[in-house]
């Protein structure tokens, strides 16, 4: 088991009460408390897997470590608002909505209709796993998964699913392109934004964006690009640029994209990206620790464009 442990001075009680660098919003003492019993809890039910300090619980050593994992993220957000009693309650209860695990590991005979693309954090998995997966934007990998219940088993090794990596994408991406968004139309300030949720890969559609364009959303080819957060699996923010609205839904967009990221089960992205004819531009940056913007070149000359900035500025 790997805890990151970089002792401050101050002694022993000031290092458990620092944030843990991965399994936030726990200190350091409360994720070393959650890796132990959601180790003992899956071993409970069978399966014998370990924390490798990114987040997640992977098989052991006696086993494919690219098989599969078992994310934390979302144990950590349950677990910090419980009284310290109830930790092993709702352990429990996670894992006793998770279909055997063993069974997670045997694809499916209808891979056509049942396996997706997911849009992945590269820096919630170990980087072995990660290492072969496909890049999106940076930060975000690609991975074909299968959905059982309430989990999602997602095949970075794609030779466990007996096809090729090209096959596997486009697959994947087929059956991306067949599911439904439910969509609220928000006017904040004037600016107009759309929030797409409706499942565990509504997040993964930014993957074929031009469907959920023309079928979701009804625009076909903005003529001046959209403003698109992922912040959770479960949700795809859009604002199609128009008009002067553009610059102020930027700012709503970055805001609520950095909070849904940092709040919600299944974190993606905290960032909102320009998007334009199939380019994919990241415009925020949190790399200093505090929010600044990208001067993205064709984003600038969308905004002058709809009259959001003054070209003269």
């Amino acid at each position: 088991m790997t805890i990151r442990n970089n002792r401050p001075r101050g002694g022993r009680h000031a290092d458990v009460q620092q944030p843990d660098p991965v399994l936030t919003p726990l200190t350091a003492h409360q994720a070393a408390r959650l890796v132990r019993l959601a180790e003992a809890a899956v071993a409970k039910r069978g399966f014998a897997m370990r924390y490798d300090g990114a987040g997640s619980l992977i098989p052991t050593a006696d086993q494919p470590s690219d098989s599969f994992s078992a994310g934390l993220g979302n144990l950590a957000l349950k677990v910090a608002g419980l009284p310290r009693q109830q930790w092993h309650a709702a352990i429990s209860d996670h894992f006793d909505q998770i279909p055997a695990l063993d069974q997670l590991l045997t694809a499916p005979d209808d891979l056509e209709n049942q396996l997706f693309l997911r849009l992945v954090r590269a820096a919630a998995h170990d980087p072995d796993m990660v290492e072969d997966a496909p890049e999106f934007v940076p930060g975000l990998v690609t991975a074909p998964a299968l959905y059982a219940g309430r989990a999602v088993a997602m095949y970075f090794d794609v030779d466990r699913l007996g096809l090729s990596r090209s096959d596997a994408t486009r697959i994947g991406l087929t059956n991306l392109r067949r599911l439904h968004d439910e969509v609220d139309t928000l006017r904040l300030g004037g600016a107009e934004l759309s929030v797409l949720t409706g499942g565990m890969f509504t997040a993964s559609r930014a993957l074929v964006f031009d469907t959920v364009l023309r079928d979701s959303l009804h625009v076909d080819d903005p003529a001046f690009g959209c403003l698109v957060a992922m912040p959770s699996r479960d949700k795809l923010l859009v604002h199609v640029l128009r008009d002067a609205t553009a610059l102020h839904a930027l700012g709503i967009l970055a805001a609520v994209a950095a909070e849904l990221f940092g709040t919600s089960p299944g974190a993606v992205s905290p960032h909102v990206y320009y998007v334009i004819r199939d380019q994919w531009h990241q415009v925020t940056d949190y790399s200093t620790g505090t929010f600044h913007a990208h001067d993205v070149a064709p984003l600038l000359e969308a905004l002058e464009r709809v009259g959001a900035v003054d070209a003269a500025a």
